[in-house]
């Protein structure tokens, strides 16, 4: 009975013993758990400082990329900038170039027309009247403020052009014609500028246009048929072929 008494007392010493130190380690234990707490919750918000500045990380790669293509956008604009400011003083340069042309051609011009009158003047009377109106639709032209000089310049080229056309075509037109000294309506034959005949209506008459005397010469009638046959040719009634005409040779 002793011994259980002894045990009893051992035990309850046991206990008391043990209350004490859990009294004791309590203040501990609890702080412990209150800086774990602090823990989580310093953890809590370093997790969420490191998303914002993953968030932040990502927005700053994204501004660096727009910015690197708003460089070379912007590269790219100086560039073409450039460009055009290059072009646009050669631009002004050709303006100034062309304001000197125009002075220096303006009377170039002038002497091409005149000289193209004075060369229809001297050159066989083919189509007189056509001729001469043409140089004088070119002269009333250059006094015109409303046609460009690129224009004025390609109406001359052109009628030369047309000048120069002569030369080399046959042709057949009508007109009217003094024949001793009476008008009469006569089919003219012009062969390049080597030779330039008329007949008349009834191929009773023929002449031809004498350079070297600057007048006309009546043919007789030997050269009737060669002229018709020419004049059909000219007209493209007959199929090109020899012909048999007189030409004047000049020294």
């Amino acid at each position: 009975m002793k011994l259980f008494n002894t045990l009893l007392m051992s035990t309850a010493l046991l206990s008391a013993s043990a209350f004490a130190q859990e009294q004791d380690l309590k203040p501990a234990i609890d702080t412990a758990k209150e800086i774990n707490e602090s823990a989580a919750k310093s953890q809590q918000k370093i997790d969420g400082i490191t998303d914002q500045i993953d968030s932040k990380l990502q927005q700053f790669k994204t501004l660096n990329k727009e910015i690197e293509g708003l460089e070379v956008y912007n590269n790219q604009l100086r560039k073409q900038i450039a460009n055009q400011e290059q072009e646009m003083a050669d631009l002004n340069a050709a303006i100034d170039e062309v304001s000197v042309i125009e002075r220096q051609i303006t009377p170039l011009m002038i002497r091409m027309i005149d000289g193209l009158e004075q060369f229809i003047e001297l050159d066989v009377p083919f189509l007189a009247q056509e001729r001469a109106e043409r140089v004088a639709s070119l002269k009333s032209m250059m006094d015109r403020a409303d046609v460009a000089a690129s224009e004025k310049f390609r109406r001359v080229m052109e009628a030369y052009q047309v000048e120069m056309d002569y030369g080399r075509t046959m042709e057949a037109y009508t007109g009217i014609h003094q024949i001793n000294g009476q008008e009469r309506d006569v089919e003219f034959l012009r062969l390049g500028r080597t030779a330039l005949i008329y007949q008349t209506r009834d191929a009773g008459m023929q002449g031809v246009w004498n350079k070297q005397t600057r007048q006309w010469e009546e043919l007789d009638s030997s050269y009737r048929t060669q002229v018709t046959k020419a004049l059909r040719m000219a007209k493209k009634q007959l199929a090109p072929d020899l012909l048999m005409l007189p030409v004047a040779i000049t020294d």
